[in-house]
């Protein structure tokens, strides 16, 4: 308990002691290697130096927020290595550009001290993400939890934490049907303990038990949970009450995030039109099909527009009807898998970003007839309509393929109720891990037409304990 009080403070300093190294080797190049060449000279006086030194740090604080690349101890190591890495590359380019404008674009060849300076500071975020990583997991330990679960099978709950084993060991479960005394019997023989999707009225009642007694405590969110997240407080007399605006963007947001949603668009179009290129020869060279596909899909309010995607399955693949795609699904031809596994497949969106069907960020637009399947089981499935569908997304990086509709739904609305452009920023960089994260791709079960993980559901709770 006391070790988990400074835990905060721990992440702070080493997350100060990357930071420090990373401007320490910049500063040194630019004083033993760009400041005194021919080229730039002696022209900058004491508060120059400093001023560009800091304005380093800066760039690397900045931009490692910005890829989630201090987080060591809650994500994985390569999802940090990544972000670290992503974020030295970055932040050295711009740099380089910085220091091409200071000395007037005269010494672009001149760019061996700013590729040693990245070399090394990618050898310095490796190292510090793996020694963090080590200290952090002897200092705080995977906590041993219980799992308190109702009518819906926990398994599934359980594998996707029994896949971060490094934070979490699901050491009990016990199921409500046991009665709120023995459960509060329980969980003091636990370190945390877990809430899957039981009845708000024992939810509270075991939170409240957690409260008391400082016991960490998971719980997963209802979708009116997300809503009260995000909304208002409001101090106008001795009775708090929470403000829901249920509206949306606001004019303004929707005016930035379209400007910004055509100016990247046309940008992304240009520089990876060779790409573009390629892949549509490769994919009309395998089998002589068409190169684009076409599909009706559902944005903003319900409306129904037609998506763009390179083609990665066969011709005929839905000749027996509209269903997701499955693990191993015979119908994506090689290089379709390929383009899955990279993401390529969906560039030709920027197309409909353009012509303002989606946006850059937003929820997966969903087919109208498997969104209608998801409907009869979940009515709320459409409150992810309230915004254009997106190119990349909350669900999208937080998310899968084959995620069920209602954890999607989850997913949108904490996008949706929580909407930033600093939001967008980040959900575009996080995005550039995803292309190196093949689960992501991961399609449905054999069984499964749609994400909706129905037979799970089904199954007697009790046999997950």
């Amino acid at each position: 308990m006391r070790r988990e009080q400074y835990k905060r403070l721990i992440m702070f300093f080493a997350s100060v002691l990357i930071v420090a190294i990373q401007t320490g080797v910049f500063a040194y190049a630019w004083f033993r290697e760009y400041h005194v060449s021919a080229i730039i000279g002696r022209r900058y006086g004491y508060w120059g130096h400093w001023a560009l030194i800091a304005l380093y740090a800066l760039m690397v604080v900045l931009v490692s927020r910005l890829f989630s690349a201090f987080k060591v101890g809650y994500q994985r190591v390569l999802d940090v290595v990544l972000s670290q890495i992503f974020s030295v590359l970055l932040v050295n380019v711009v740099a380089y550009l910085q220091l091409a404008l200071i000395g007037r674009w005269r010494f672009l060849q001149y760019v061996g001290p700013m590729l040693r300076v990245t070399a090394v500071n990618l050898a310095a975020v490796v190292l510090w993400v793996l020694f963090m990583r080590l200290i952090y997991t002897k200092i705080y330990p995977p906590h041993e939890i219980l799992l308190v679960y109702g009518k819906i099978n926990p398994k599934s709950l359980m594998k996707k934490m029994e896949g971060r084993r490094d934070k979490y060991i699901i050491s009990g479960t016990v199921c409500l049907d046991k009665g709120i005394d023995y459960i509060r019997k329980e969980i003091p023989n636990y370190q945390a303990v877990v809430i899957g999707d039981i009845p708000s009225h024992e939810r509270n009642m075991i939170l409240k038990f957690c409260f008391e007694n400082n016991m960490r405590c998971y719980c997963q969110p209802k979708i009116s949970d997300i809503m009260i997240m995000s909304s208002e407080k409001i101090h106008l007399f001795d009775t708090p009450l929470l403000l829901f605006r249920n509206r949306g963007l606001t004019v303004e947001q929707q005016v930035l995030k379209r400007a910004f949603d055509i100016v990247c668009s046309l940008l992304m179009l240009i520089l990876l039109s060779p790409i573009l290129l390629l892949i549509a020869i490769l994919v009309k060279c395998y089998d002589g099909g068409p190169v684009l596909y076409r599909q009706p899909r559902l944005t903003k309010g319900g409306k129904v527009f037609q998506v763009y995607k390179f083609r990665s399955m066969s011709v005929d693949s839905e000749k027996n009807g509209a269903r997701l795609a499955m693990k191993g699904d015979s119908r994506v031809t090689p290089i379709g898998k390929v383009l899955r596994n990279i993401h390529f497949d969906e560039l030709p969106q920027l197309f409909n970003i353009i012509r303002g069907d989606m946006s850059l960020v937003g929820p997966r637009p969903e087919r109208p007839e498997i969104a209608a399947q998801y409907r009869k089981k979940l009515p709320e499935f459409d409150y992810r309509l309230k915004v254009k569908a997106g190119l990349t997304g909350y669900a999208q990086v937080y998310g899968k393929y084959n995620t069920t509709p209602y954890d999607k739904l989850k997913l949108d609305l904490t996008y949706i109720e929580n909407y930033s452009f600093a939001l967008d920023l980040q959900l575009i960089a996080t995005t550039i891990k995803i292309l190196f994260q093949k689960e992501n791709t991961e399609g449905v079960e054999q069984w499964q037409v749609t994400a909706a993980a129905e037979q799970d559901a089904r199954r007697n709770p009790k046999e997950a304990k």
